[in-house]
C-alpha cells in the first residue's frame, strides 16, 4: 500500500494530508518544524495492523495553506482543525497521536471533544491543562530573553533566521536535538546566547544519524520552502499565541484527559530539561485516569518517532489493541 496524497477543506483553510490504510482512523498531529513526512515509518505498520493512517500537515506548515494572521493559530483553532478533519474525513471519531507540538493539540482535542477521541497518544510532550504550556511571561522570567519560545515572540526575526536556509537548520535541528547530537547525559534547552542567533546552538553536524538521511532533510526542506521567505512564520505563529492560550483555555480549568492515554518520551529529550517537566509525567496517572502506559526511551532526544520507529510502532499497535480490546 502506498501513501497517497490529497487536500482537505477544514475551517475555510486546505490541509494536505498524506493516507494509507483502512479502518478505524489515527489521526497523526507532527510538531515544530515538521511535516507529514516525520511519520514516514509509522504509515505501512498502523495500516498494516488494520488501521486508516492520516497524517497532516498542519495549518501553516508545508503544503497546507498559512493564514496570514497571528490569531489564526490558537490551540482552539487547531483543535478546530482536528475536529473538523475527523468530520471531513467522514469518521465519527479517532485516535490521536501528537508529537511535539501536535502533542498539545493532541491532548487538547481529547480534552475539549471527548466525544470524537477514542484515545489519545503524546509523544515528548506530557499534558499540561488546561492551555498545555507555560506562557512567556513565564518562560522568560525562568530561562531569560534567549529561550527560543521567548526569543520567538518578536515579529519576522526567528522567521527570517531559519527561512534563510532550510536545509541547513533542519539538518541542525534535527541532529542537535535528537540522542546522537546530545554528547553529555542530561538533556538541555535551546538557548540562544545573548547578541547570537537560533542557529549559534545548533551547530552543522559533520555527519547525519543512522535515523536521518539526506534524503530525509531534502523533503522536509522542499514542503517547507513553498512558503518562500514565510515558511517558519505560520509554524512560530503557533508560540505567538501560548500567552493568548492561557486565556482562551480557561474554560477547561480543572479538566483531565478522561480518555485512555499513553505516552512516549526519550531520556535526552530537550523538553524533559524543562522545569515541571519531570514532575508533570509522573502525575500523568492523575492528569490522565485511564493512561495505559508511560514509557522512557534510553538515549532517545526529542524526535522520538524517528528515532526510535520500531519501539513507537509496538508501542502504537499495542494501545491500539488496547482500545479494540477495551471499547
Amino acid at each position: 500500500m502506498d501513501v497517497e496524497h490529497r487536500d482537505v477543506e477544514v475551517n475555510g483553510i486546505r490541509l494536505h494530508v498524506a493516507e494509507q490504510g483502512s479502518g478505524p482512523l489515527v489521526l497523526l498531529l507532527h510538531g515544530f518544524p515538521e511535516s507529514w513526512y516525520s511519520w514516514r515509518h509509522q504509515f505501512a505498520p498502523l495500516a498494516e495492523a488494520g488501521y486508516r493512517v492520516v497524517a497532516p500537515d498542519q495549518r501553516g506548515y508545508a503544503r497546507s495553506d498559512r493564514p496570514e494572521e497571528v490569531e489564526a493559530y490558537t490551540l482552539a483553532h487547531l483543535v478546530g482543525d482536528v475536529v473538523g478533519l475527523i468530520l471531513a474525513l467522514g469518521e465519527e471519531n479517532a485516535v490521536l497521536v501528537g508529537h511535539d507540538w501536535g502533542a498539545p493539540v493532541a491532548w487538547s482535542t481529547a480534552l475539549m471533544r471527548p466525544d470524537l477521541v477514542r484515545g489519545v497518544a503524546g509523544l515528548s510532550v506530557p499534558p499540561f491543562p488546561p492551555a498545555m504550556m507555560p506562557p512567556p511571561s513565564v518562560t522568560r522570567r525562568i530561562y531569560g530573553e534567549g529561550f527560543y519560545q521567548v526569543y520567538f515572540q518578536e515579529p519576522g526575526l526567528a522567521d527570517a533566521e531559519l527561512a534563510a536556509d532550510p536545509a541547513s537548520f533542519l539538518r541542525r535541528i534535527l541532529v542537535g536535538a535528537s540522542g546522537d547530537g546530545r554528547q553529555e547525559d542530561e538533556p538541555r534547552l535551546w538557548i540562544v546566547p545573548e547578541g547570537g542567533t537560533l542557529l549559534d546552538p545548533l551547530p552543522e553536524p559533520r555527519e547525519l544519524p543512522d535515523w536521518l538521511t539526506e534524503e530525509d532533510v531534502a523533503a522536509f526542506a522542499r514542503d517547507h520552502a513553498l512558503h518562500g521567505d514565510k515558511a517558519y512564520t505560520g509554524p512560530i505563529d503557533w508560540y505567538r499565541n501560548i500567552e493568548r492560550n492561557q486565556g482562551l483555555m480557561a474554560p477547561f480549568q480543572g479538566r483531565g484527559i478522561d480518555v485512555p492515554a499513553m505516552y512516549v518520551t526519550g531520556d535526552k529529550d530537550m523538553v524533559q530539561a524543562m522545569r515541571g517537566v519531570p514532575e508533570l509525567v509522573e502525575a500523568l496517572p492523575e492528569i490522565a485516569p485511564k493512561l495505559y502506559s508511560s514509557t522512557v526511551l534510553p538515549g532517545c532526544g526529542h524526535w522520538t518517532q524517528q528515532e526510535r520507529p520500531e519501539e513507537v510502532n509496538a508501542a502504537l499497535v499495542d494501545f491500539l489493541a488496547h482500545l479494540e480490546t477495551n471499547g
